[in-house]
């Protein structure tokens, strides 16, 4: 339907009993179009107008038509950048990946570190001096950044080793060599926390420069068109998914700020907003968060600093009377004052800008300066979460094993490529029952394109999936009930005896972790070392974690737990819902990945020193394939394991399949069909002649 003018839509609207004059509701909309498409509810920006059939049908009319408009595009980013920097008298300026909310996933207008480098992935930093720029990313990017970022422009470096031809270098250590002595060095205090900064700070000094913090962001200003800011509905999350009461959770956290002699917690991490409040949003692409800040006190009150045209009256209901609504420019005058009465304030110096903590001490108040206890509260899943997850990984199970049957058909990968393929999975997955979406981009890298280990397929890049023997897909969705991240690796033309050993070496590391057993009190370093040994064997490895904490119907990737070599200090603990991931990359031939998630359990055992011993209870649900498996490198308790975790996955997925695709129910049937080790071969007799 065509847009029908102003007046028209102003006299629809009216009538439904929508009160903001069209300025204001033109300002939403454009809002609304910087914010991600709900793919799974296309509709639910509506509930933030009042209206009715036909002003919904102009409304989105002119959604569309705003949307349709392109702006120029934009040269010479860098220069109009050190133009900005020389008005505000500084001679350099750090500019990292994240927003002023530092979560994985940024808003649009908020995408600084592509805008000025053109990198697109979401671990990164640039350096930028009066005259050349520098940028870092690490191991799982080094290939895309090769690629996407102008070598012409900027120092490309990866601040993981062993990257050649990358240097490996890190960001505090370019300034060090690079910023001249007396130079002055800026950061945006909104989007650096103190931690961050007081490594810039020292790189800074050593260089012999002189930090500045900056009042307004130059490379907003440079940045001709920036997008709005996101408006996407702030929804109830209902006790059936959340398990917990947001009373309860505040009162729980206020037992933690009494235990820490603090009167409130400044919270930056929407994730740990919305968990505390039981709330989803749609701000950022493929985690449901409403961007927002709050300050939690230690009587168990809220308050919420949020751009309130994101609050339907559901909402606001739903959060109740404790949970006091501000608008969110206001979160600095809220530190400021608990900073003038005296107060102690926990601030997180890993995940809230550094502003926060200098707001209230400049104010007089004081800081403890430790992780936020939100963290470590969402990390310990209660019971009706963990049982979402297994539900949710059921369904998304079945999704994937219609890709997969799907993708392996005869001729199949011929006629699929990275992005069509990408697409059929979502289309299965959003056939599921509670699906609101992708949990992040799905990774589908066919051949060479699978070692680039955070690969994101473009038309200029996209592959046949026949490119290589080897597609690797990691993909993931939200669902209500839970979040889900899995990788497969499967052999599209018969692989070579190299790529089946590395593939059992990988999965052999991921079994080992799926089978351990662990005292109380362990961390994810230990785990890390398991998954690793039958790579390490060979001289193989691999540039990522093993694993990373996964949120539910939250962050794909959360703290505070992991398995890496720096998980040390955050033990494992039940509840905890981890992946499960080795893989190993071959430069410009393939790339092989197996996760799944596991969550952390109780034996109801001890160990000899009467600690309570730990394991992993698999969650994923989907076929390892058989095809890329030398069962002769497994050892009979990890064929076991296998073979056990085959048949579990029949178990669950097969009654779906056999109603909904009967073809790919005949496919799970023979991938996860029991495996036998073949005999071991016979030695020859040296003494044997013909």
């Amino acid at each position: 339907m065509s847009y029908k003018g102003d007046a028209h839509l102003a006299k629809l609207l009216k009538a439904a009993g929508e009160t903001r004059p069209l300025d204001e509701i033109k300002s939403v909309l454009k809002g609304i179009i910087a914010a991600p498409e709900d793919i799974a509810a296309p509709g639910l920006w509506l509930s933030l107008f009042k209206t009715d059939k036909n002003a919904a049908e102009q409304l989105t009319a002119l959604k569309n038509e705003l949307a349709a408009e392109k702006p120029a595009p934009q040269q010479d980013k860098l220069a109009a950048l050190r133009d900005e920097m020389k008005k505000r008298n500084i001679e350099g300026f750090y500019i990292p990946r994240a927003d002023e909310f530092h979560g994985e996933y940024v808003p649009a207008r908020s995408e600084r570190l592509a805008w000025a480098t053109g990198f697109t992935g979401s671990a990164g930093v640039a350096v930028v001096l009066k005259d050349k720029a520098g940028f870092f990313t690490d191991g799982r990017y080094t290939l895309a950044a090769r690629k996407q970022v102008d070598k012409k422009d900027f120092d490309i470096c990866s601040t993981s080793d062993d990257q050649d031809p990358t240097p490996t270098m890190s960001p505090v250590e370019w300034i060090e060599k690079n910023l001249q002595k007396g130079q002055t060095f800026g950061i945006d205090p909104w989007i650096m926390s103190a931690n961050e900064v007081k490594a810039v700070k020292g790189a800074v000094d050593k260089a012999g420069g002189i930090l500045v913090y900056v009042d307004s962001n130059p490379l907003d200003a440079a940045w001709k068109n920036r997008p709005e800011a996101p408006l996407s509905p702030a929804v109830p999350q209902p006790l059936e998914y959340a398990g917990k009461t947001s009373e309860d959770k505040r009162e729980d956290l206020a037992d933690a700020l009494a235990a820490k002699g603090a009167d409130a917690l400044a919270i930056a991490l929407p994730e740990e907003i919305c968990w505390l409040l039981n709330v989803r949003g749609g701000d950022v692409p493929c985690t449901p968060f409403a961007l927002s800040y709050a300050i939690a006190h230690k009587d168990g009150s809220v308050d919420w600093y949020i751009d309130q045209r994101k609050l339907t009256d559901e909402t606001r209901q739903w959060i109740g009377a404790d949970v006091r609504v501000h608008d969110i420019a206001a979160f600095e005058n809220g530190l400021a004052a608990l900073g003038k009465n005296g107060k102690t304030v926990w601030i997180d110096p890993n995940t809230a800008p550094v502003k926060a903590q200098n707001t209230v001490t400049d104010e007089g108040g004081k800081v403890v300066s430790e992780r936020s206890p939100v963290q470590l509260m969402k990390a310990l899943k209660n019971h009706v979460e963990i049982e979402g997850m297994a539900a949710c990984h059921i369904r998304d199970g079945a999704a994937l094993t219609r890709f997969l049957a799907a993708v392996s058909e005869h001729g199949a990968a011929a006629k699929y490529d990275e992005i069509s393929a990408a697409d059929l999975l979502q289309t299965f997955r959003a056939e599921n029952d509670k699906f609101r979406g992708l949990s992040f981009d799905t990774i589908s890298g066919a051949g060479g394109n699978g070692a680039i280990i955070h690969y994101h397929s473009t038309p200029a890049t996209s592959q046949k999936l026949d490119a290589g023997p080897v597609y690797l897909v990691d993909s993931g969705g939200q669902y209500l009930d839970g979040t889900t991240d899995v990788t497969r690796a499967i052999a599209v033309s018969p692989p070579t005896d190299e790529m089946k050993e590395n593939f059992t070496r990988v999965l052999k590391g991921h079994i080992q972790v799926a089978m351990a057993e662990f005292p109380a009190g362990t961390c994810g370093d230990k785990l890390d070392e398991k998954a690793r040994a039958a790579l390490k064997d060979v001289g193989l490895n691999y540039a990522h974690g093993t694993g990373h904490g996964v949120g539910s119907y939250l962050s794909v990737h959360e703290g505070p737990c992991g398995i890496s070599d720096r998980s040390t200090t955050v033990p494992l603990q039940p509840g905890m819902i981890l992946s499960n991931e080795p893989g190993y990359y071959k430069e410009g031939a393939y790339g092989i990945r197996i996760e799944s998630l596991v969550v952390v359990v109780d034996t109801g055992r001890k160990d000899g020193a009467g600690r309570d011993l730990l394991a992993f209870k698999t969650l994923t649900m989907a076929p390892i394939d058989r095809n890329l498996i030398d069962a002769a490198l497994l050892s009979a308790d990890e064929l076991k394991w296998l073979n056990d975790y085959h048949a579990e996955v029949q178990k669950n997925l097969l009654p779906l399949l056999e109603k909904k695709d009967p073809k790919a129910a005949a496919f799970l049937k023979k991938a996860a069909a029991p495996i036998r080790k073949p005999p071991p071969k016979a030695k020859k007799n040296p003494h044997f002649f013909l």
